[in-house]
């Protein structure tokens, strides 16, 4: 009974668009990324936020400038440490200090700077060393800010991939991955202790690429659909959001976290992609970010946890243009740089509740749904070889790409990274997440293999928010 009245409530939500009339959401953010060179000047950003409804803003460093500019606008803001400074702020707490010292005291508290996120899904950077030291950096950090009589008002996090997951499907099963659980523990403790957030980035617009039929498009835009019986619970989900964030809500309770908080640190989609790509299109995005504000603003929450809205950063504010890979990785900017909306999703306080595609518009795919997981161009080596190091460290068969091995010409870093990164991305469930690499690989239809060198492939089926396959 629970369930259907869930459900009832959903549609009645996304059905009638229930007006809604609010000057600001504190649940809604976005993400301010500044890989671009036509970016308008962070004054002028500051004016359009206070013409949103965003509350927060998430950078992905501590620039000064945009610091500045958002002081005395009442807007959240999270800066980030970089992964290059975690081994200095773990084994020297005057580094942390400095660290502080530099980015927050010239600025707080006139700049609402509310979090610090060290370092960015460093789970998934497949360098061991990083990894443990983390924690140690996040700790110094806190003290850091306890000495300067902040600890309290401004939190310390870190963000993560959906990869740390090793079972979403169905929500009420999910689990870390048993690879990162020790690390994961001792984060989680000092999330617990200290009330800060887990960040985590859903992107279930990810998830369709991998199962591109038009039940799933509607599933993962809100959109009217069968819905999907989680057999644990009992509950009939009817969006994949809510089914992302639940597997990380039963995932943070099999480790004994019920109180710490899920924060989304980014999720998105695109409004345009390369013809290859399935999925992006200007209705898509709408609907996505369209219907997620509507869902977010109703305080319907998730089944797990009911009657109130995680906060959400969406991604992104404006579009990256010197951003690599495929178009899509370009084209998330809610706004242009001439500060009009891309498309509107609702967020002008002038008119907060815009209608929305009500059914899927996207065609048939045009690419094949046989994929590999690939390094994205430009890669560095040094990324290659911890991309390398980890994929092969994690129990897969990489002899290979050993010498005498089938696979070891061409005797590359970046051809023994390919086929190590896809060897793990296909024996570790095939879900987007998988092939991430710290935002360093992408899937392709295009087969790598050659000259007696088979990649494995999968055709892929998706359920909820992973995918199964039949390799070949």
């Amino acid at each position: 009974m629970a369930s259907l009245h869930y459900t009832s409530a959903f549609f009645i939500i996304f059905s009638l668009h229930v007006a809604y009339v609010a000057k600001s959401d504190p649940f809604i953010g976005v993400n301010y990324g500044q890989i671009a060179d036509n970016l308008p000047a962070p004054e002028s950003t500051a004016k359009l936020l206070q013409s949103t409804s965003i509350e927060k803003v998430r950078l992905y460093g501590s620039d000064p400038a945009i610091i500045k500019a958002l002081g005395n606008t009442g807007i959240g803001i999270v800066i980030g440490a970089s992964n290059g400074d975690i081994p200095a702020m773990a084994s020297d707490p005057s580094f942390a200090s400095n660290w502080i010292n530099s980015n927050v005291i010239p600025f707080y508290p006139s700049s609402n700077i509310i979090l610090i996120t060290v370092g960015n899904e460093v789970m998934l950077s497949g360098d061991r060393n990083l990894m443990t030291q983390l924690l140690p950096a996040m700790q110094n950090l806190q003290n850091a800010l306890n000495k300067a009589s902040l600890g309290g008002k401004i939190k310390v996090s870190t963000v993560h991939s959906m990869a740390v997951l090793k079972q979403s499907e169905p929500p009420s099963s999910g689990i870390f991955d048993p690879s990162f659980t020790d690390l994961l523990k001792g984060l989680l403790e000092f999330n617990n202790a200290t009330g800060s957030p887990f960040p985590i980035n859903p992107y279930p617009y990810f998830a369709y690429q991998s199962d591109p039929r038009p039940e799933t498009l509607a599933f993962c835009l809100f959109q009217p659909n069968s819905g999907r019986l989680d057999s644990g619970t009992n509950i009939k989900y009817t969006n994949m959001f809510d089914a992302q964030v639940d597997a990380v809500r039963s995932a943070l309770n099999s480790m004994g976290f019920q109180g710490v908080e899920i924060m989304i640190s980014e999720t998105g989609w695109p409004y345009k992609g390369d013809n290859s790509e399935v999925g992006p299109s200007m209705d898509n995005a709408k609907a996505y970010i369209g219907n997620l504000i509507a869902h977010l603003r109703s305080k319907v929450g998730t089944p797990l946890m009911p009657g109130k809205s995680v906060d959400t950063y969406l991604f992104a504010l404006y579009d990256e243009d010197l951003k690599p890979g495929p178009a899509s990785e370009r084209s998330f900017g809610l706004f242009k740089p001439d500060l009009t909306m891309t498309y509107d999703a609702g967020l002008s306080k002038s008119s907060p509740t815009p209608s929305t595609p009500k059914t899927p518009v996207t065609p048939s795919p045009k690419s094949s749904k046989a994929s590999w997981c690939l390094p994205k161009a430009g890669i560095s080596d040094t990324q290659l070889q911890a991309n390398l190091d980890y994929a092969c460290a994690q129990g897969i068969d990489c002899s290979p790409i050993q010498p005498g091995g089938a696979c070891f010409e061409p005797n590359t870093l970046a051809s023994h990274a390919s086929y190590a990164m896809n060897l793990l991305y296909q024996n570790s469930g095939r879900n987007p997440w998988n092939c991430d690499f710290s935002q360093t690989a992408t899937l392709s239809s295009n087969n790598p293999s050659s000259d007696g060198c088979n990649y494995p492939v999968s055709t892929v089926r998706c359920n909820w928010s992973s995918c199964k396959g039949t390799e070949r």
